[in-house]
């Protein structure tokens, strides 16, 4: 039989501590709300010259410690200053002699960076890997990564990818019991989570549920594919994806659903980064 999961550290008999950094904090509150259990306090000193450092105000000594930081860009830090202040916070940890330290980082940046599209291309995410592990991080956990693979075979250290696909059968269940149903991929390369999500959906709605997928090509950021393969005549369909930055993949795939005879088109993506001019991209009647 499965044991319980427990609140408590395998190595003292003590509630593990979450902290929260920047912005974080708001969602941070709500999964201590969930554990049972406070956020722990800490300080974050910004200095003249702009740099910074961030400190635990509380004893961490071998006590398993988790840190929640988002590393999407806003309008108050980059992506990187957050990589940065997160990376600097787990090493005061370490060197504080916390035994087990967990970085849960929803939303991971230079992930889709995962591999040489052209010669001589940066692997980004193996390098954001070796900098998590530099500092001794035990563990990094995300939701719906970009590229599974490309993520567990960065990371030396453990990778732990949280998927979303649940909540949105959730959410469309009700919505698409009357009607047919389509899961569209906006691209080649979300065919996979595109499918776990249709065979779920399909269980759930205990009907068939149809599968397509839009043609996209992206060279210099310029993105290009019209082709639209599978049946989506007079059916609702889905498009799902793992995130939303400008808005413009999504758009094109729900302009060719259109074009082809969707009934209704949706869209649900996990991170939504709404970059630039995505509020008015998103505004297209297509979806």
């Amino acid at each position: 039989m499965t044991e319980p999961v427990s609140l408590h550290s395998s190595r003292i008999d003590q509630p593990l501590m979450l902290f929260a950094l920047g912005r974080s904090r708001i969602f941070a509150e709500q999964v201590a709300q969930q554990l049972g259990i406070g956020l722990s306090p800490h300080e974050e000193r910004e200095f003249e010259d702009g740099e910074h450092k961030t400190r635990p105000l509380v004893n961490v000594r071998g006590r398993d410690v988790f840190i929640l930081q988002s590393l999407f860009a806003d309008r108050e830090q980059s992506g990187n200053d957050k990589l940065c202040r997160l990376l600097f916070f787990i090493g005061a940890l370490k060197d504080a002699a916390a035994a087990r330290v967990t970085a849960v980082v929803p939303y991971l940046a230079y992930a889709r960076k995962d591999r040489k599209s052209k010669p001589r291309d940066p692997v980004t995410t193996r390098y954001v890997a070796a900098l998590f592990e530099a500092v001794g991080t035990d563990a990094v956990v995300t939701v719906d990564v970009h590229n599974l693979a490309a993520f567990q075979n960065a990371f030396r250290c453990g990778a732990e990818n949280l998927e979303a696909n649940q909540l949105f059968v959730s959410h469309f269940t009700p919505l698409l019991l009357e009607s047919e149903v389509v899961v569209v991929s906006p691209d080649a390369g979300g065919i996979k989570r595109a499918e776990q999500f249709r065979q779920r959906l399909a269980r759930t709605l205990g009907k068939p549920v149809g599968a397509a997928f839009a043609e996209k090509y992206r060279s210099g950021g310029v993105v290009s594919g019209d082709m639209l393969i599978g049946d989506i005549k007079d059916k609702d369909a889905i498009i799902i994806d793992d995130l939303i930055s400008s808005g413009t993949t999504l758009v094109r795939a729900a302009r060719a659903c259109r074009d082809r005879g969707a009934q209704r088109v949706f869209a649900a993506a996990t991170h939504g980064l709404f970059m630039g001019d995505a509020p008015t991209v998103l505004a297209d009647s297509a979806l």
